[in-house]
């Protein structure tokens, strides 16, 4: 039997996954790395149900310092988004470890109020990128092998290609982003290139997300955003009028932050991974 090369912790801080998720995800990664020793272990907490989460925050919690104190892992990867994780950062900081500093943790969408808090507090392995449950999207091991090739190779094709050596970029979907501002899990962002991607939100919510975070002082430090895909958006009666990236412009150009293009990141198969830093 070869000798363990990459421990792999899962968790759910927010809602849970079902089990076919986990058989495959380890199918898969198996597949992809026959020659070598990829453990994926995932925590029996993402599969308990507390309404919309996967257990109650005291489990969520408990399991997400559990992973991430515990040496033996090399990486934390949260399971899914969906919503819960914002409800534990406060809990889980002070009882973070310095093993838990020398991990990587990878996750989008809800994830990000974690990864922001982590980043903010000095964590230095922090990612925006697929999770597990994106398995279940049409085509969606394209993403886990994304995820999985940055995981174990720290592959640069895994990458989000308009990331720049030397310039450090983060990466948030825009209502996590927007209901961090003001928070004491607000990350300095400052000469960042900040990459922000939203699903299924109306074009108005974007635009008041938006207003929010660019009206922000220390957003307004970034050296510039990026718009990554916005998926899904629902249909608005009237109509209103201008495209994401139209608005995205708008408030760029209103709050002296310089626009920079589109990202290839979002809530799809096609989700790039952006290191934080």
């Amino acid at each position: 039997m070869a000798e363990t090369e990459l421990r792999i912790g899962v968790v759910a801080p927010g809602s849970r996954i079902d089990r076919n998720v986990e058989q495959r995800v380890k199918a898969l990664a198996a597949s992809r790395y026959p020659d070598r020793a990829v453990d994926i272990q995932v925590h029996a907490q993402c599969f308990l149900s507390h309404g919309h989460f996967a257990g109650d925050d005291a489990q969520r919690a408990d399991a997400f310092v559990e992973i991430a104190n515990d040496p033996s892992f090399d990486a934390l990867w949260f399971a899914r988004g969906g919503y819960g994780s914002c409800r534990l950062a406060e809990a889980v900081l002070p009882r973070l470890t310095q093993a838990a500093r020398d991990k990587c943790y990878l996750g989008y969408s809800d994830a990000g109020s974690l990864l922001a808090a982590l980043y903010g507090q000095g964590f230095g392995r922090i990612a925006h990128g697929p999770m597990p449950i994106d398995i279940e999207r049409e085509g969606g091991d394209q993403a886990v092998g994304r995820a999985l090739a940055w995981l174990v190779e720290n592959a640069p094709s895994a990458l989000e290609p308009s990331l720049s050596p030397g310039v450090p970029a983060a990466a948030f979907n825009l209502a996590i982003l927007s209901q961090l501002i003001g928070t004491p899990f607000q990350p300095d962002l400052s000469g960042h290139v900040l990459m922000l991607e939203e699903v299924s939100e109306y074009m108005y919510r974007i635009d008041r997300y938006l207003f929010h975070v660019t009206s922000n002082l220390g957003i307004r430090k970034v050296a510039g955003i990026r718009l990554g895909r916005c998926s899904a958006i629902p249909p608005n009666n009237p109509d209103f009028g201008q495209t994401e990236e139209e608005v995205t412009r708008y408030w760029c150009a209103r709050s002296g932050i310089a626009y920079l293009g589109r990202a290839d990141i979002g809530h799809d198969i096609d989700n790039k991974v952006v290191p934080f830093g």
